[in-house]
């Protein structure tokens, strides 16, 4: 119920909202989601339809093409519980100037990647787990 809760909140505020958002002011983590340190996200470059899973630590920058990804924050469902994991990332893209406002900031959600995802003409980006 809190899960439909947040993606309701999340869809009603628009996709600003949720970008703007940081990883100490959104309503995760709360009862039922568990800190992991690692998440796996799912990279696709649109142009030569290569795709890659990327084990990305909170924390730390990984690499993608043209694109800086930093994990700010990695939270799953317990092990008796649905599936499900959401994370605050930070995308940069080096194309762009260093002082712009970053290619996407905001929660990706694994059960609902159309929820709040990149908008970027060359690269897709998903998150399929925390661990």
């Amino acid at each position: 119920m809190r899960r439909a809760a947040f993606l309701l909140a999340l869809l009603l505020s628009g996709p600003t909202a949720a970008q703007d958002m940081n990883p100490d002011q959104a309503p995760l983590p709360e009862a039922g989601w568990v800190q992991k340190r690692t998440a796996q996200l799912q990279a696709l470059d649109k142009v030569t339809a290569r795709i890659t899973v990327l084990d990305a630590t909170v924390g730390q920058p990984t690499r993608f093409g043209t694109l800086t990804i930093t994990v700010r924050a990695c939270n799953a469902r317990p092990p008796d519980e649905v599936p499900d994991a959401a994370a605050f990332i930070e995308v940069r893209d080096d194309l762009i100037a260093a002082t712009s406002p970053p290619a996407f900031r905001g929660w990706m959600l694994a059960n609902a990647p159309a929820a709040n995802m990149l908008e970027h003409p060359v690269y897709d980006l998903r998150i399929l787990e925390c661990r």
